[in-house]
């Protein structure tokens, strides 16, 4: 179980919907004012990119806070194959943290968010090879369903379709995929599942989000021709806000934390420029809708609900919202009538949210309990309140599928608080977890259900519906049930309620290395899903391994208490991989899944369901020294991995490293991205190389060349690129075959880069002085061969290796290889 706690964010703009288990917003008037200019522009913008971080925050807020258009950002990955820079989680659990990123991020800047089933399998050279592993036909199927579902009069793209390997293969594919979807989607013959079940659509126009970067220079840019450009000022001032829409789009890109993107506000004029490239172009080069009707004359019968709600803007009653109450609901029973389906299914939620918010309507669901089992029984807190003086009654209260839960009709007179208890059966049976990770997908695409692609988060698994009567109005409004709880420190904390199975198991290290054929002891930790649940564990192992003993028993008395089983693991003699699988027997029931719990502040609570299991590898390794000192950079598990290989492993803190205080260790390794994250390594070039000149061994794992808090990385010249080779497979040359590094204690082979995964490596330098002698070669398709992988050069009577080897993901994937390798770096010189 992973439990993190960072320091509070609150969210400025409370304009948005709040995501699950995030506290109601509460609007003031000045945001209801907001909300009403929203509800009086019929547009709708989209805009696609590959990754969480992307997006155009400036676009995307000007688009959704000054334009007032419906405005969703397509990512077509979760962000699964980068760094974490606020704490251990890597791949799956990394992406379901920058999911949720991204929903803070449009929860700041006004917009909606999607995606498709497209995995971020780490970085790509190329769209062909990206297409390859995503599978482009899925994937233009889900940008296809993204826009038939969406419907937006305008795409924008943040990349340029047409400049395949000059950037991020993602990114291009990105671009060419809504390229070619533009003119797929009116074509019923093309994906007609998603036709028949969204319909066919249009967009106006096709634009490209370009800027002075893309030509080269801010020079070339002012020389280009911008005849087809369009420009938008995207730096104005939102009194009603309170802020201007740089700041709120430095808001929004501040929600990027585990990516480290902290933004500060700008103000004053910026022009975003977009290049045309389909559809019609617009009269006004200022206007990305011009030409597009986007008032209420725009659907049926909206010409008299366009009379009614826009006076109301133009003399929006600050001091009082709920008078405009009568008018709002005029407004709702004439939509109703509507036979415009697709902006009745988009403006009716948002008359019913405004409705409610004028009259400080407030209604909630509190379930008693944070978590529950499928088909469980549960109790669940009402609390409704109107704090207007407009008459409101509360008719029912309803499951979603119509069950009645309280038939006493209440009215809710002005600020006179309603409060009942409602017994609820649940009619889920599906654990609560990312929907996109139930079933094992493939490298590049994830598996998921139907019904679900292109959600953002999997929907909550128990509603419950209010039906008021508000003047003519009959509204039903759904509310999810939550979990709410009084923190001592942060007061009022909510939390999503979760379906999880009564019993999960979690072996704590997910890589497991015998280095020898001693047995170890594997702890198993069984988590109880409800009160009083008892049975036995058994852990499965791969042919050759011997488990004692057979099985254990456990009991537990309380939800949420865990116990600990320890066993017995034997390997084999011989070099043996695979996975320990524990087993939960409940009765007759079976539980193989572990809980995963992912708790930051800046984003709502997550419990992730994944399947227990650990590796297990029985490797043929030697190694020599024993005190390991390790500098922590940007996070990543490698002290863990080589404790399994029994060295002793001791953190060090930058600000306190000294000739004296290193002088103890074999070797110093130093963390992923730390000349990038600690800016006390600044300073600790004189001691560090001190410690090699006097017979240590220092590795330095890769930085990135951006934000270094020093140039001065080595004893000797070394500039950093951002050279790297991608593909896992691409053959490794041994260029200094006799290199001690390559022989002792381990000899390497060219079978030790066997079964690596998502890269070689990454970062590599491209220059470098004569002392260093260039270990390893390889290459991508179709480039030329790198040498700077693994750098190795003598200094004084130590020895100083600087590799851009992504061991941070190799150790803690248990690649053999990787760890003989990273052995031989440690024992150079012993």
């Amino acid at each position: 179980m992973i439990k993190l706690r960072f320091a509070s964010i609150i969210f400025l703009i409370g304009i948005v919907a709040t995501s699950l288990g995030q506290q109601p917003k509460k609007p003031t008037s000045s945001q209801i004012y907001h909300e009403l200019q929203n509800l009086n522009f019929l547009g709708s913008a989209l805009y696609v990119a590959a990754h969480p971080d992307d997006e155009n925050t400036r676009l995307i807020s000007y688009l959704a806070n000054d334009v007032h258009a419906r405005t969703a950002y397509l990512s077509l990955t979760r962000g699964d194959g980068g760094q974490n820079l606020v704490g251990p989680e890597i791949r799956e659990l990394l992406g379901v943290i920058r999911t949720q990123e991204l929903l803070a991020a449009r929860r700041t800047d006004g917009g909606q968010q999607l995606f498709t089933r497209a995995n971020d399998f780490g970085y790509s050279k190329h769209p062909d090879e990206t297409l390859a592993i995503w599978n482009e036909e899925e994937v233009l199927s889900d940008v296809v369903r993204a826009i038939r579902k969406f419907k937006p009069d305008v795409i924008v793209n943040r990349f340029d379709h047409r400049s395949p390997g000059s950037t991020h293969g993602h990114h291009t594919s990105s671009a060419m995929l809504s390229f070619e979807a533009f003119d797929l989607v009116n074509d019923a013959t093309k994906y007609p599942e998603t036709a028949k079940t969204f319909g066919t659509w249009q967009p106006k126009r096709l634009m490209f989000n370009t800027s002075w970067w893309f030509y080269g220079s801010r020079e070339k840019f002012e020389e280009a021709d911008k005849s087809k450009l369009v420009s938008v000022e995207t730096g104005n001032y939102y009194p009603s806000l309170g802020l201007s829409n740089g700041e709120i789009a430095s808001l929004s890109r501040s929600m990027h934390k585990s990516q480290g993107f902290g933004s500060t506000g700008s103000r004053g004029n910026q022009t975003e420029y977009l290049e045309f490239l389909k559809g019609d172009f617009p009269t006004d080069n200022t206007n990305i809708f011009d030409g597009i009707n986007t008032s209420w004359s725009r659907i049926d019968g909206g010409a008299a609900i366009g009379n009614i709600l826009n006076p109301l803007a133009e003399n929006f009653n600050f001091k009082d919202p709920s008078a405009m109450i009568p008018q709002l609901v005029q407004a709702y029973e004439l939509l109703k009538l509507s036979k415009d389906n697709h902006w009745k299914s988009i403006k009716l939620p948002q008359l019913e949210k405004l409705i409610l918010d004028c009259g400080g309507i407030f209604l909630e669901a509190i379930s008693e309990t944070e978590t529950i089992n499928p088909k469980a029984s549960f109790k669940v807190n009402i609390e409704a309140i109107n704090r207007s003086g407009q008459p409101v009654v509360l008719n029912s209260i309803k499951t979603v599928s119509g069950k009645a839960l309280n038939s006493n009709v209440v009215t809710l007179t002005n600020n006179e608080k309603t409060e009942l208890e409602v017994q609820l059966i649940s009619e889920n049976d599906m654990p609560s977890t990312a929907y996109w990770l139930n079933k094992k997908g493939t490298l590049g695409m994830y598996n998921a259900p139907k019904d679900m692609i292109g959600l953002p988060e999997t929907p909550a698994p128990e509603q419950i519906v209010f039906n008021l009567q508000i003047g003519r109005a009959s509204l039903s409004i759904v509310r999810d049930v939550v979990f709410k709880f009084n923190d001592p420190v942060d007061g009022e904390v909510y939390r999503p309620l979760q379906i999880l199975p009564e019993a999960t198991s979690s072996i704590a290290e997910k890589v497991l290395i015998f280095a020898n054929k001693n047995s170890k002891t594997v702890p198993v930790t069984v988590r109880g899903g409800r009160d009083n649940v008892s049975g036995t564990v058994l852990l499965n192992a791969p042919a050759g391994w011997k488990i004692t003993p057979a099985s254990l028993p456990f009991s537990l008395e309380r939800s949420g208490e865990s116990t600990t089983l320890n066993f017995t693991v034997t390997p084999p003699v011989t070099q043996s991989e695979g996975l320990l699988k524990p087993v939960v027997q409940v009765g007759d029931r079976y539980y193989e899944n572990e809980l995963v719990l992912i708790d930051y502040d800046h984003i709502p609570y997550q419990s992730v369901l994944l399947p227990s299991e650990a590796k297990v590898a029985r490797i043929s390794i030697e190694k020599k020294g024993q005190n390991i000192g390790y500098i922590n950079g940007a996070g990543d598990a490698i002290p863990e991995s080589l404790k399994q290989i029994g060295y002793d492993v001791t953190t060090i803190l930058a600000a306190e490293i000294s000739e004296e205080n290193l002088k103890q260790f074999d070797a110093i390794v130093v963390g992923i991205r730390a000349y990038n994250t600690v800016p006390e390594l600044a300073f600790a070039k004189k001691a560090l190389d001190g410690y090699v000149e006097n017979g240590g061994t220092l590795i330095l794992q890769y930085n990135t060349s951006h934000r270094l808090v020093t140039q001065d990385l080595a004893p000797y010249e070394l500039k950093l690129s951002r050279d790297r080779v991608t593909d896992e497979f691409s053959e490794v040359q041994l260029l200094a075959k006799d290199h001690k590094i390559l022989n002792t204690p381990n000899k390497i082979t060219e079978a030790d880069f066997e079964n690596w995964v998502q890269e070689r490596g990454l970062y590599f330098p491209e220059e470098w002085g004569k002392e260093f002698t260039p270990i390893l070669g390889m290459k991508d398709k179709g480039a030329s061969i790198s040498k700077g992988s693994l750098l190795v050069a003598q200094y004084g009577k130590g020895h100083y290796i600087y590799t851009g080897l992504s061991f941070f993901r190799e150790l803690p994937a248990g690649v053999p290889g990787a760890y003989r390798l990273f052995a031989n770096l440690i024992s150079i010189g012993k």
